[in-house]
């Protein structure tokens, strides 16, 4: 396998190169330099494959060779050791419920899966692999559990300083060993900029061998396309995709899906107030701007990393793009007012991110019909102050998300300062 950057479609590096370096010297994100196209009789098959085969095969396809079969069964069987349930609510409207993994999120998929695939990259190497990783929710306590005790690794997160739950900041900075949680005085466009000036040092990165368990990691990207083939196999017609989108790689899991053969009808680009893309869909401009939070404040994000990817896929066709993807927004108000009337209607009950997305699939589907499906990308526990407080429903909390409320916070606490960044990186 292959792959070019966003910058540099002519680029030649290699599987290994892409997943070790995180992001490519020239600055852009890694792609594959061909997308297979797959064959008629794996999608004739979808509807009797696991979430497992699925991602066997979609991999085997994509990586062409760069990872051993047997090896591929392994990290495969590790990483995706949880279901992916696709729950009907009423005629035509389905919730794909991600958040059945360990850390109870959907950055679970690609954080295992990444956790593995690195370990088989460095298993015989001596010096440490940092990995760094900025976090406006729910990323950084997937890859801190996802490589948790993973031998030849040294994980830092960058979270915002109160402005993640205390269930996430529990997940995230109470684990120890190899995970340093770096608590930032700033905003999640702060802590991916950080990391960004890490990568682009390359003093730095003489002295330390850096990669990111961002979705600007390639692989992060593969896996979350697996879940698109399962669902569209359960539903057995061409669905309506609603995603809750903050960086757009869960988004561009499901383009690459596409470009792979998937039938789509269309994805609605749900977002919260941080809405660059939906703008940009109405009118062809990209305009990132400072974040703002919200309740969903896993898509507190206000210049997405993997849009650069989204058009690279569409080779910047901007109306081939908008004949794709719809775009739509919400504010906090209506995300709780989602909460509540899915809630009283159904008995199912949202968390804020899965709230955006199906009021996106709701907004299309009024407009346009067809079978839809949005991602409940987070188990609702995870934003149980908010919920209890705002709308009185009494939210209950697994066995998981308890045990880590009990443990102390280990954090180192910066300015959004590169320079306090860095300090820190080359002193351990």
């Amino acid at each position: 396998m292959m792959l070019c950057t966003t910058n540099d479609i002519n680029a030649e590096i290699t599987l290994r190169e892409a997943v070790l370096s995180g992001l490519a010297k020239d600055g852009g994100l890694y792609l594959p330099r061909t997308i297979p196209k797959l064959p008629n009789s794996f999608f004739q098959q979808l509807p009797n494959l696991s979430l497992q085969e699925i991602g066997f095969f979609v991999t085997q396809q994509l990586v062409q060779g760069a990872i051993p079969d047997e090896v591929l069964h392994t990290i495969i069987e590790k990483s995706l050791s949880f279901p992916a349930p696709v729950v009907p609510l009423k005629e035509n409207l389905f919730s794909l419920e991600l958040f059945h993994g360990p850390t109870l999120s959907f950055k679970d998929f690609g954080a295992r899966f990444m956790a593995e695939l690195l370990h088989y990259f460095v298993k015989d190497e001596e010096e440490p692999l940092n990995i760094l990783v900025a976090t406006s929710g729910d990323t950084g306590s997937a890859v801190a559990n996802g490589f948790y005790d993973v031998p030849g690794m040294k994980v830092w997160v960058l979270y915002p300083q109160g402005k993640i739950t205390p269930i996430q900041e529990q997940q995230t900075a109470t684990l120890g060993k190899n995970i340093n949680a770096i608590e930032v005085q700033g905003v999640f466009d702060d802590c991916q900029r950080l990391v960004k000036e890490a990568f682009q040092d390359e003093e730095l990165r003489k002295k330390r061998r850096l990669t990111s368990a961002n979705s600007i990691n390639i692989a992060r990207l593969i896996p979350q396309s697996f879940y698109y083939f399962f669902a569209a196999g359960q539903v057995g017609t061409p669905p309506v995709f609603s995603v809750p989108c903050g960086n757009f790689g869960n988004l561009t899991g499901g383009l690459l899906a596409k470009k792979m053969g998937l039938s789509v009808e269309h994805f609605v680009v749900s977002t919260n107030i941080n809405d660059i893309v939906p703008q940009y869909l109405k009118t062809g401009i990209f305009k990132p701007r400072p974040s703002q939070a919200t309740l969903s404040n896993a898509m507190d994000v206000g210049n997405p990393s993997n849009f650069a990817r989204m058009r690279a896929l569409y080779q910047d066709d901007f109306e081939q793009m908008q004949r794709d993807l719809y775009g739509t927004h919400f504010n906090d108000e209506e995300t709780l007012s989602a909460i509540l009337e899915v809630w009283e209607s159904a008995g199912y009950l949202l968390d804020p991110h899965g709230a955006v997305a199906y009021l996106g699939l709701r907004e299309y589907q009024q407009k346009n019909g067809g079978t839809g499906v949005f991602f409940a990308t987070a188990h609702p526990a995870k934003f149980r102050e908010a919920i209890e407080e705002k709308l009185n429903i009494s939210v209950p909390v697994p066995k998981r998300l308890q045990e880590c409320m009990d443990r102390e916070k280990q954090t180192i606490v910066i300015k959004p300062s590169y320079d306090q960044l860095r300090e820190i990186l080359l002193m351990t």
